[in-house]
């Protein structure tokens, strides 16, 4: 299996400037097959400002002409490959342990990037405090953290829609089996979305984060 190069760390797009993030809890925003480091990042003024907030470029350029970046390969014979899955994970990772040594990390990730953020917990299981999963999936197999996943089931979001045609159904349903035997999941199917986030969605994904962040910083005078 290839390598992926390493993550562009300038392409990262920052929602605070270095001096405004000590002490403050990290979202690292993973977008989806196609897209870019812009595209998830336009969702950081509807997101809890107590969050830093990054936005990672994937590593890999999709078959031309489609545009934009890919965490992973899904064309032919490599469709959907976990081990892919797994080197991008672990690309997110190291990113992740080069910028902060000790603080709390969330991952968001839509379509493809939600299944790299997903397999990123399943890696590093203590490392992470919790995942946003929009219209993505749990990878197929098992990796040595899925038992200390399992005890400690980190808070998980997972988001999908009934006219989703992108995902295929066997996904889905290991998805459905998985993620509540590794996680505390919650999360909602919204009637008539298709490959992408609703206002619903969104207004869902706030009242997590504000929940996460209860966890992560609980108020001094309670």
């Amino acid at each position: 299996m290839a390598v992926p190069p390493a993550l562009d760390d300038s392409a990262a797009l920052w929602s605070a400037q270095t001096a405004e993030r000590a002490g403050r809890p990290l979202l690292v925003l993973l977008h989806g097959y196609g897209a870019d480091e812009r595209d998830l990042f336009g969702l950081v003024p509807h997101l809890p400002p107590q969050f830093v907030v990054a936005a990672l470029r994937a590593p890999l350029a999709p078959p031309f002409p489609a545009p934009g970046y890919s965490w992973y390969p899904i064309e032919g014979m490599e469709g959907r490959d976990a081990r892919h899955v797994t080197g991008a994970a672990s690309l997110v990772v190291d990113w992740v342990d080069a910028v902060t040594a000790d603080a709390p990390v969330g991952l968001l990730g839509f379509s493809q990037g939600a299944a790299v953020a997903l397999q990123a917990l399943r890696l590093q299981p203590e490392r992470f405090a919790f995942a946003v999963n929009l219209s993505g999936y749990a990878t197929p197999g098992e990796l040595p953290g899925d038992a200390a996943l399992a005890e400690r089931r980190p808070p998980v979001f997972w988001g999908r829609g009934t006219h989703d045609d992108v995902i295929p159904q066997f996904l889905v349903e290991h998805t459905v089996t998985w993620l509540p035997e590794h996680a505390d999941l919650s999360g909602r199917v919204y009637q008539g979305l298709t490959h992408s986030v609703s206002e619903p969605e969104l207004d869902d994904v706030r009242v997590f984060l504000h929940k996460q962040l209860e966890i992560l910083e609980p108020d001094p005078q309670s």
